[in-house]
Protein backbone atom coordinates (compact mmCIF):
# COMPACT_ATOMS: atom_id res chain seq x y z
CA UNK A 1 0.00 0.00 0.00
CA UNK A 2 1.52 3.32 -0.85
CA UNK A 3 1.77 6.26 1.32
CA UNK A 4 0.85 8.46 -0.93
CA UNK A 5 -1.14 8.91 -4.45
CA UNK A 6 -1.25 11.93 -6.58
CA UNK A 7 -3.67 12.04 -8.95
CA UNK A 8 -1.99 14.32 -12.39
CA UNK A 9 -4.63 12.77 -14.23
CA UNK A 10 -5.71 15.41 -16.88
CA UNK A 11 -2.28 17.50 -16.38
CA UNK A 12 -0.84 18.59 -19.66
CA UNK A 13 3.24 18.15 -19.58
CA UNK A 14 5.34 19.06 -17.91
CA UNK A 15 2.44 19.46 -14.97
CA UNK A 16 2.62 15.85 -13.96
CA UNK A 17 6.76 15.37 -13.31
CA UNK A 18 6.60 18.75 -11.25
CA UNK A 19 4.10 17.78 -9.37
CA UNK A 20 5.68 14.41 -8.46
CA UNK A 21 8.85 16.19 -8.06
CA UNK A 22 7.05 18.42 -4.85
CA UNK A 23 5.27 15.36 -3.33
CA UNK A 24 8.72 13.53 -3.24
CA UNK A 25 10.58 16.22 -1.38
CA UNK A 26 7.96 16.20 0.78
CA UNK A 27 8.11 12.57 1.50
CA UNK A 28 10.49 10.69 4.01
CA UNK A 29 13.10 8.20 2.23
CA UNK A 30 11.84 4.47 1.75
CA UNK A 31 7.98 5.84 1.47
CA UNK A 32 5.92 5.21 -1.67
CA UNK A 33 4.27 7.44 -3.69
CA UNK A 34 1.42 6.24 -6.73
CA UNK A 35 1.16 8.56 -9.52
CA UNK A 36 -1.48 8.84 -11.92
CA UNK A 37 -1.32 10.34 -14.87
CA UNK A 38 -3.09 10.27 -18.46
CA UNK A 39 -0.28 12.59 -20.30
CA UNK A 40 1.70 10.27 -22.65
CA UNK A 41 4.68 12.59 -22.17
CA UNK A 42 4.41 10.89 -18.85
CA UNK A 43 5.65 7.27 -19.87
CA UNK A 44 8.78 9.15 -21.09
CA UNK A 45 9.54 12.16 -17.92
CA UNK A 46 8.85 10.56 -15.08
CA UNK A 47 11.20 7.13 -15.63
CA UNK A 48 13.53 9.47 -17.29
CA UNK A 49 13.72 11.85 -14.11
CA UNK A 50 13.98 9.17 -11.50
CA UNK A 51 16.93 7.48 -13.42
CA UNK A 52 18.95 10.69 -12.11
CA UNK A 53 16.72 10.92 -8.89
CA UNK A 54 17.19 9.07 -5.42
CA UNK A 55 14.02 7.78 -5.99
CA UNK A 56 13.39 4.76 -7.62
CA UNK A 57 10.63 3.63 -10.21
CA UNK A 58 9.16 0.18 -8.48
CA UNK A 59 7.00 -0.26 -11.06
CA UNK A 60 4.90 1.25 -14.30
CA UNK A 61 1.51 0.24 -15.74
CA UNK A 62 -1.11 1.50 -18.17
CA UNK A 63 -4.38 0.84 -18.13
CA UNK A 64 -6.80 2.48 -21.23
CA UNK A 65 -4.70 5.52 -21.39
CA UNK A 66 -4.77 5.39 -18.04
CA UNK A 67 -0.83 5.43 -16.73
CA UNK A 68 0.09 4.86 -12.46
CA UNK A 69 3.64 4.97 -11.88
CA UNK A 70 4.82 3.16 -7.90
CA UNK A 71 7.74 5.22 -6.60
CA UNK A 72 10.14 4.66 -3.76
CA UNK A 73 11.39 8.02 -2.35
CA UNK A 74 15.04 7.91 -1.83
CA UNK A 75 17.42 9.69 0.93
Amino acid sequence: MADKTLDASGLRCPMPLLKTKLELNAMAPGEELVVLATDTGSLRDIPAWLSLSPHSLVSQTESNGAYRFVIKCGG
